[in-house]
């Protein structure tokens, strides 16, 4: 992680790294979901983005970590078309 962070700078490009979560069944309130990579992954990366499937074709888009966006969440679609909203 700290070679593609080397790069990033080094080069001025976005590396986007992607991590599966499982489920957590003692989670009774809040999130019943954890990233498999654990803090490493979270600390490591400038902006995190969780995203999951909604109703009825949409995709839901969450920021959930920032140095300077508020947490939020956005809809889209993909189709044939490509990324809509």
């Amino acid at each position: 992680l700290a070679d593609l962070h080397r790069l990033a700078n080094l080069y001025d490009i976005a590396v986007f790294v992607t991590n599966q979560v499982q489920a957590r069944p003692d989670a009774f309130f809040g999130d019943p979901t954890r990233p498999v990579g654990g803090h490493i992954l979270a600390h490591s990366a400038t902006l995190r983005v969780y995203l999951r499937k909604g109703k009825a074709g949409k995709r839901i888009a969450r920021l959930i970590d920032s140095p300077h966006l508020p947490e939020g969440e956005a809809t889209f679609r993909i189709t044939d078309r490509g990324i809509e909203d």
